[in-house]
Parts: structure tokens; sequence; C-alpha cells
């Protein structure tokens, strides 16, 4: 997905929690950041992750958690098949920081994403 975006000229910051797997992606141009140093510049923050547990955890933990790093006005979009308690929890700790929470989970595989045709169901205000 970020290849496509980069594609047409958006610049990417990333972060993988195994960084070699970012390394197309940086020979392409993007950045290389840790999820802190992208949630302070970004204004659309991008999630895919394994599991529930891993969407929590990278942005609701108290210590490391991003939510807290990301600027007033900026958009938190999570890409995780999760749960949708879940997402109403982060909903309600992203309103009071004022960021826009949307839950956007995607059907389509590495097969759709190579490809640029994923669907994405969206849910959010």
């Amino acid at each position: 997905m970020a290849a496509h975006l980069m594609k047409h000229g958006n610049p990417m910051a990333v972060f993988n929690r195994t960084a070699s797997k970012a390394d197309d992606l940086v020979k392409s141009g993007a950045t290389f950041m840790s999820p802190e140093e992208v949630a302070k510049q970004s204004d659309y923050l991008f999630l895919m992750l394994g599991y529930p547990k891993d969407v929590e955890k990278m942005v609701l933990d108290p210590n490391d958690g991003i939510l807290k790093h990301m600027k007033p006005g900026s958009y938190l979009i999570d890409h995780t098949t999760s749960k949708p308690g879940l997402a109403d929890e982060i909903y309600n700790h992203a309103i009071k920081r004022d960021v826009f929470s949307v839950d956007a989970p995607v059907s389509g595989g590495d097969i759709g994403a190579k490809n640029g045709q994923l669907v994405v169901m969206v849910g959010g205000e």
C-alpha cells in the first residue's frame, strides 16, 4: 500500500518491527523512523499489524503508545483486522486528543496489495 502511495508522489515515513521488511520502501525513498517519530510528524498514520493485542500496545500503551504523540487534527487509520471493541476504545482515547480514529480493515491479501486492488471497509466519524 505504501509503495503505491509513494508512486503517486506521497512521501512516506515507515516503521516495521522487523526493520529489513521495510528495506524496499526505504530504497524507494521512504524514511525509516521509530513509531514515536512517525506519530509526531504524520497527518495521516496508517497501521496494519498482526493482531488486536499488537494494535492495543502500539496505540494505547502508556509508555510506548503512539496516540499520545499524534498531532491534534491528525488521522489514525487502522487497517488491522481487529475487534470492534478495540476500535471503540481507540476512538474514545483519540477523540480526547483531537485525533480522528478510523477503523479500516482490508480484504484482498498480499496479491491485492501488490496489484493495488484492496477493498477497504471503513468505519468512523
